[in-house]
């Protein structure tokens, strides 16, 4: 088939969903043409983030280069653009330097911090979504470390070494442990005039309890586990107010200040793919977080050939509710739609859950199989080798593996420069 002939597949966004869509593709040969477009050039292991925010991994052990993942697929092309709009009755997609006819389109878009209605507390409690995000938060831990062991120097009015982490969820509470770890263990003895063990971490969840979703066993464990840790968790706690200086809270009824110069975002989250990027005359239908309603064969409803996989897709489970906006679930629907394209499959997208993973820190994890609910070493180890087996590129599996056990034994890990960028 000549290249004129084979059908042009554009997939808008490089993360699970249409990382694992484009490699499943692939492997119908020159029956496709596939573009893939993206605003970075490198897929990210999103959920390694935390750790290159509190300096456990550098940022190129979590990110892999597109172009190095489809190099030999010459059927393939990369392009570094952001989608301004997309036109489904029409079949194109419009970038800063044109329009791209399609034949088959895969919308796999992610999410964005979402600071309900309060969009100024980005600037004091930064959140955690890509690799920008993760260097920012990192330079900031570190410097307020720096920071407490030069005011020792004289009297100051510096806030004490509170840190508080604002959501209970997975995010949450990696976050929580990977930082209580750092101030424990990595930075014990480094300083010569503050104690970074002694610093206070706080966890709040507006919820009833952290690990929403989990049951109750396992948030039991978790919370025995970040206790251990010395971290502090509020529940049924509301924010009200972010400011330089700390957060304001309402917590079981009662009002709350807790000081401090890092608060870390870690709550909500809503789609990153405005839908007026999406013709307005297509009557495309969303639920109320902004999500695309989809069919069960994950196309837009009236469009047989525009998909929406990951997390701007809306689908609901076999009990009525939304799919999570998780890695699996993106990565399944990928390679769901790229045999649905092939023809390879049913009309019927089918999630199977393979459970629910998340780490505390050392030797801390909790794992929920249905059935199966295991917590501490043995969950550590299964998270351990879930997210190697995930990682894109054997370099990457190889390092981390390298630096996991390095981490371990010596509880240094080295990647706690501050980088600061200068202008001439």
């Amino acid at each position: 088939m000549s290249k004129d002939e084979a059908q042009h597949i554009i997939i808008i966004g490089a993360g699970f969903g249409g990382l694992y869509a484009a490699k499943n593709l692939v492997k119908g040969g020159s029956r496709f043409n596939i573009t893939i477009i993206d605003v970075r050039n490198f897929h990210l292991f999103q959920p390694l983030l935390y750790q290159v925010a509190t300096a456990q991994l550098s940022p190129e052990d979590i990110a892999y280069p597109i172009r190095a993942i489809f190099g030999r697929h010459k059927n393939v092309t990369i392009l570094k653009e952001r989608v301004s709009s997309v036109d489904l009755s029409n079949k194109f997609v419009t970038v800063a330097d044109g329009r791209l006819r399609y034949d088959k389109l895969i919308i796999s878009v992610g999410v964005v911090p979402d600071y309900f209605g309060n969009d100024s507390w980005r600037e004091y409690a930064p959140p955690l979504k890509n690799l920008e995000d993760a260097l920012n938060i990192r330079k900031k831990i570190l410097t307020v470390f720096e920071k407490a062991e030069s005011a020792m120097l004289h009297r100051s009015d510096e806030s004490p070494l509170n840190f508080v982490i604002i959501g209970g969820g997975p995010t949450g509470i990696e976050l929580a442990g990977a930082l209580a770890e750092l101030s424990i263990h990595t930075l014990k003895n480094e300083f010569r005039r503050i104690a970074p063990e002694r610093s206070k971490i706080y966890l709040l969840e507006a919820g009833k309890n952290i690990l929403p979703g989990f049951p109750d066993k396992l948030i039991h464990a978790a919370e025995k586990s970040l206790e251990k840790l010395g971290i502090t968790i509020k529940t049924n706690s509301r924010v009200t107010d972010i400011g330089a200086n700390g957060v304001e809270i309402t917590s079981n009824g009662s009002s709350e200040f807790i000081a401090s110069k890092v608060v870390l975002w870690a709550a909500g989250v809503k789609t990153n793919f405005s839908n007026s990027v999406l013709a307005a005359d297509d009557n495309v239908e969303f639920d109320r977080k902004g999500r695309v309603l989809i069919n069960k064969d994950l196309t837009v409803a009236n469009f047989k050939d525009a998909y929406v996989i990951g997390d701007f897709g809306s689908l609901p489970d076999a009990k009525g509710k939304p799919l999570p906006g998780t890695a699996p679930v993106a990565m399944q629907q990928g390679i769901f739609v790229a045999r649905h394209i092939m023809g390879k499959t049913s009309a019927r997208f089918r999630y199977f859950n393979k459970g629910s993973l998340a780490v505390i820190g050392r030797n801390a994890a909790v794992a929920d199989f249905g059935s199966l609910q295991i917590s501490g070493f043995f969950a550590w180890v299964l998270w351990a080798f879930v997210h190697i087996g995930y990682l894109i590129g054997h370099r990457n599996k190889f390092i981390i593996m390298v630096k996991w056990a390095l981490n371990y034994f010596t509880r240094k890990p080295s990647a706690r420069i501050i980088l600061h960028v200068f202008h001439n």
